[in-house]
């Protein structure tokens, strides 16, 4: 190139020295005879080629990024002093649009600035493209705006000729407006940032809209019903079918009466009539258009006890009537008008309730102590988004949120900005439904709240003789969404329940007499061989109340005589009815030594823990009370606490140790003379001896046992046991008949009686017995039997399924005996029961291993329990 010759500048005269630049390398590329020199003139000239690309395309991200400051200068001139509010709703949707897609190219155009296009050249060609694209965006956005502007003009010519006619005498104008301009009226709450997990709700609500189908979503404060009515009335479909006709009217945030709620109706609509009477004046421009509109909180304006309650709903109830008009009604109570669809709104998944609780804390690791929490929280929308918010702003580790919740309860779900639970609690106990309840309400509303399982609608009557009105007051409860109906209980939802029931139970004259109440059904003697003994079932349906109701009044009382000895019952009750783990344990260990009670409550806290099967638990439990029972010289309850020992240390494989506890006891309960308590006490030495071996000893201790029981009347349950017992001893003296025939004289007896766990136990034995003879139908009959008598008693289920698994490993069945096992195991591990957990593995073992030499072509060994 010449040197001397004038040079242009600028991006002009870049492209232009450029260009020049690769004519002279194609030339010089083209007359080259040497091919190393071909191939540099060749790369100089392509890499040149990107260069000019990327300067050109500069250039071309300069003048787009310049179009859009054009585009947002005429905007901001032609809006230059109009309020937002004067727009009309299309103007305003036009106006979103356009700035909505200039403001994403500028934001594209800074990025690739950062990215300095110049200085990467192998993109050039890329750019390009990108920066077409991005023209012919900005062109179709500013085509669309222009023809609805145009559009909308149109429009507000033809309505203000209309107005000119009607004002001169023509055509009678459609609500009489009371400004020149169009109405408005007011655009609705934007849609909530985030609804989780309620997309199916959602699409289920917008299709019934879509069809002008009216819809109430009914639910409890906070559940959410809100937040599902604007994601509805923000979905594309909706805003399709309406466009700007959709509405959203506070119905909380006015006093309900009918003039104020015409007006706000007036207002929010955008009909633009000042102190309307009625509906009349409204009617022809409802009529004019397909209209949305929601009704938020609707309870406010609804509630049959407040003012102007009735002409309320008569003109709520007319707006459902006009065909063109789709109404979404979101209440705490059920009073809307016929013909809407009414959906209760649920509570969470827990998916969802850990993706609103994260969205607002943190993307930290997923914890078992924030999956706990949201469960005690009952999945309840707002509860969860509190929670979120204080821990957040309090900046508390999942610990330390787990711990201030332990402590304080509805206190957390408070946030800094004065938002609670509480508040929205308050809103339906201000309801003028619930205060012409009268004055035990509030009463009776905390006594539903402090228990857990809520009041059984069958117990009313004992529960509360002096409230005449009892369910007509709790199906109010029902009707204000402040509890629900779940079975035969009226329950409310765990953040409800800690808000409303009673912080001292003392101060609550109903909740007092319950309490005596349970302790006074809890006073029977529990008995098998009594006739009543089947009434005592009560305990399976409200063991978790009563259980509350200890676990609080002991808490108040620690001395309490009357509150422990009603533990010692309860405990009996499940012993019998319900046998599981209890919540009041630490409390029964942290008693002193010298309390009254505590050697019954360790003893029956014992009985509860074998009869799961957690007997290291069972015995240390029983170590413990046997020293309390010597400190106190007490021989009866020393004999007790030994024979249930020796029980217990026959479940651990200790023998030895069990048959000098047995003979211990047997020898005080001779001198003592009590000949029940011997017979119970045989019936532990019988077993230790079959276990041991002896079977003849065994033999002769039951058949001691059966001649004493001969001697009191009425017990029929232990000589059930005895047979029993008899026939386990035949079975392993391999003298099948007598086996037989003991455990159906156990039966028969059992035929009398309801003896669930006895029954279990028989038919138990019974399928041991033949599944080791290999007659493996009568097996298979005999424990879908014993399955079948398990109820609520999840040890025994789990020993039904273990012996199950067994017999199918007998006959190869093994995918079906693995599948019944882990069941048993999964039983086992959630009961603590230690030694059956050891157990079931090694069986699962086997039926692995059996699994495996099938699968290598071998035949899994039959193996005997």
């Amino acid at each position: 190139m010449d040197a001397n010759s004038p040079q242009p500048v600028g991006h002009d005269g870049d492209l232009s020295l450029l260009t020049t630049s690769i004519g002279t390398l194609n030339l010089a590329e083209r007359n080259s005879s040497i091919k190393p020199a071909k191939n540099v003139f060749g790369s100089a000239r392509a890499l040149l080629a990107a260069i000019r690309d990327s300067t050109a395309n500069e250039q071309d991200y300069v003048k787009l990024g310049l179009s859009c400051v054009d585009v947002c200068q005429a905007l901001d001139r032609g809006l230059n002093g109009r309020r937002m509010d004067d727009l009309n709703n299309s103007i305003l949707g036009a106006i979103e649009k356009l700035t909505t897609t200039v403001g994403a190219i500028q934001k594209k155009i800074a990025k690739q600035g950062e990215r300095n296009p110049v200085s990467h050249p192998p993109h050039a060609k890329d750019d390009k493209e990108t920066i077409a694209a991005w023209g012919r965006d900005l062109d179709r956005i500013l085509y669309t705006f222009t023809v609805e502007l145009s559009l909308n003009n149109h429009m507000i010519l033809l309505d203000i000729r209309r107005d000119v006619q009607a004002s001169q005498g023509g055509t009678e104008a459609p609500c009489q407006p009371t400004q020149a301009s169009i109405p408005l009226g007011e655009l609705p709450p934007p849609r909530p940032r985030a609804c989780f997990g309620r997309d199916g709700l959602i699409e289920k609500i917008v299709g019934l809209v879509d069809s002008l189908n009216h819809v109430a979503l009914i639910g409890a404060a906070g559940i959410g019903k809100t937040s599902v009515a604007l994601a509805v009335l923000h979905h594309e479909r909706i805003k399709r079918r309406f466009g700007d006709n959709r509405r959203f009217i506070r119905c909380d945030k006015f006093p309900a009466s009918r003039s104020n709620f015409l007006c706000q109706l007036s207002k929010v609509i955008g009909a633009g009539l000042e102190n309307p009477e009625d509906l009349a004046p409204f009617r022809p421009f409802l009529s004019s258009r397909e209209m949305f509109i929601v009704l938020d909180n609707a309870e406010s304006i609804l509630d049959p006890q407040g003012t102007d309650a009735q002409e309320i709903y008569t003109m709520v109830k007319e707006l459902s009537q006009f065909s063109n008009i789709c109404l979404g009604i979101t209440s705490r109570i059920s009073n809307v008008p016929p013909h809407c669809k009414r959906l209760e709104i649920p509570t969470l998944s827990m998916e969802a309730a850990c993706e609103v609780f994260y969205s607002i804390y943190g993307d930290g690791d997923r914890s078992r102590i924030i999956n706990d929490l949201l469960r005690r929280l009952d999945f309840h929308a707002l509860s969860i988004t509190l929670l979120a918010t204080t821990a957040s702003n309090n900046k508390w580790d999942y610990d330390q949120l787990a711990k201030e919740w332990d402590e304080q309860r509805a206190q957390v779900l408070q946030t800094d900005y004065n938002e609670s639970l509480a508040a929205t609690i308050e809103l339906s106990l201000a309801s003028p439904t619930f205060r012409k309840l009268g004055p035990n309400a509030r009463d009776l509303l905390g006594v539903v709240a402090f228990f857990p399982q809520g009041i059984d609608e069958k117990n009313l009557k004992w529960f509360f003789p002096t409230i005449p009105n009892r369910k007509k007051v709790l199906d109010k409860f029902c009707f204000l969404s402040l509890a629900y109906r779940s079975g035969d209980f009226i329950t409310m939802l765990a953040p409800i329940r800690d808000y409303l029931r009673p912080r001292d139970p003392r101060t609550s004259p109903l909740l007092r007499a319950i309490k005596d109440g349970y302790f006074a059904r809890m006073s029977v003697d529990l008995n098998p061989n009594e006739a009543g003994f089947g009434e005592s079932q009560w305990i399976k349906s409200e063991d978790i109340n009563v259980e509350q109701l200890l676990d609080v009044f002991t808490s108040l009382g620690l001395n309490s005589p009357d509150v422990w000895d009603a533990c010692v019952r309860f405990m009996r009750h499940l012993y019998w009815q319900k046998p599981r783990q209890i919540v009041l344990g630490p409390k029964i260990e942290a008693l002193p030594n010298n309390h009254p009670s505590k050697a019954e409550c360790l003893f029956e806290l014992s009985q509860l823990f074998a009869l799961i099967g957690n007997d290291p638990e069972a015995k240390r439990l029983l170590v413990l009370t046997l020293a309390l029972d010597r400190a106190r010289g007490d021989e009866f309850r020393i004999a007790l606490t030994l024979r249930w020992l020796s029980q217990i240390n026959l479940n651990l494989g200790l023998a030895g140790e069990g048959m000098q506890q047995a003979e211990e006891a047997l020898e005080i309960l001779r001198r003592l003379g009590d000949t029940l308590q011997q017979a119970n006490c045989l019936d532990n030495l019988a077993r230790l001896l079959l276990y041991d071996g002896q079977l003849d000893a065994a033999e002769d201790a039951v058949s001691h046992k059966i001649v004493l029981l001969s001697l009191e009347k009425g017990q029929d349950f232990l000589l059930c046991q005895s047979h029993c017992l008899l026939g386990a001893i035949y079975r392993s003296k391999g003298e099948k008949e007598q086996a037989i025939y003991q455990f159906e004289t156990a039966l028969t007896i059992t035929s009398s009686f309801d003896w669930q766990g006895e029954l279990f136990w028989i038919h138990y034995e019974m399928a041991r017995l033949f599944r080791d003879r290999d007659e493996f139908d009568d097996a298979n009959a005999h424990i879908g039997q014993a399955k079948s008598h398990t109820a609520d008693d999840a040890y025994n289920l789990g020993r039904g399924m273990e012996m199950q698994a067994w017999i199918w490993h007998g006959q190869c069945r093994l995918e079906d005996a693995r599948s019944e096992a882990l069941h048993a195991l999964e039983i086992y591990e959630r009961l603590g029961a230690a030694k059956d957990v050891g157990d079931c593995r090694e069986l699962l073992q086997l039926i692995e291993g059996a699994l495996g030499s099938q699968i290598s072509g071998g035949s899994g060994s039959s193996v005997r329990y």
